[in-house]
C-alpha cells in the first residue's frame, strides 16, 4: 500500500476501547498511534493483545494545543455530522491520520476544526470505536491496496489478469 496512516482517539475514557483500537491499528499496519486528552495510557489497555506500543510509535498529547502531525499528513475525523462525507464516497488521502471520538461523546469542537476531512460510516446509529476503526481501515485497505475491482456477479470469476509474459528470441544485431 502506498503512503502511510496513523490512528488516534480524542478524549477516550475506556481502557478496553483504547486497547481494541490500538490492536486494530496494529493489525492494519498503522504507522503510528496517538491519543489526545485520554484518561488512560496505552500500557493500561489489557485488550491490546498485539502489544501495539512495541510495534509502532505512540504519541500521547495532553490536549489539543499539543497535538501535532507530520507535515503533509491530512487529519480525517470520523464523526456523525450533517456535513460529513459518507465513507463509500470518500477518497482516502495517501498520508492520513484518522481520529475517533470518545464513547457516548463526539469529537471535540477543536478537533473537528482541525480536521481536513470529516467522514461518517453510513449507519443508523453510532457503534463501538474499535469496530468503527476496523471499518475505516478496511475501507482504506481495499481503496488504496492495489486490489482489482470486485466481480460484477456474486462469487464471480477472478479479475482479468494480463497473460503471463512470453519471452521471444533475443534481438541481437550482428555488427561484424
Amino acid at each position: 500500500m502506498r503512503g502511510y496512516f496513523g490512528v488516534g482517539v480524542d478524549g477516550l475514557s475506556k481502557a478496553m476501547n483504547l486497547g481494541n483500537l490500538s490492536r486494530i491499528a496494529n493489525a492494519f499496519d498503522a504507522s503510528f498511534f496517538f491519543t489526545v486528552h485520554s484518561h488512560h495510557k496505552l500500557s493500561d489497555a489489557q485488550s491490546d493483545t498485539s502489544r501495539a506500543q512495541q510495534a509502532m510509535p505512540y504519541y500521547r498529547f495532553t490536549d489539543i494545543t499539543e497535538f501535532r502531525l507530520p507535515l503533509g499528513c491530512a487529519l480525517v475525523a470520523v464523526e456523525i455530522t450533517p456535513d460529513a462525507v459518507e465513507l463509500p464516497r470518500f477518497r482516502h488521502p495517501l498520508r492520513a491520520a484518522y481520529v475517533f471520538g470518545a464513547e457516548r461523546l463526539s469529537l471535540s469542537a477543536d478537533m473537528l476544526k482541525r480536521a481536513d476531512f470529516v467522514v461518517k460510516i453510513p449507519m443508523k446509529f453510532s457503534i463501538n470505536v474499535g469496530m468503527a476503526g476496523a471499518i475505516i481501515l478496511y475501507d482504506r485497505l481495499i481503496s488504496l491496496g492495489n486490489y482489482p475491482p470486485r466481480p460484477v456477479t456474486p462469487g464471480g470469476p477472478q479479475a482479468d489478469l494480463p497473460p503471463p509474459h512470453q519471452w521471444g528470441a533475443p534481438l541481437v544485431k550482428d555488427k561484424r
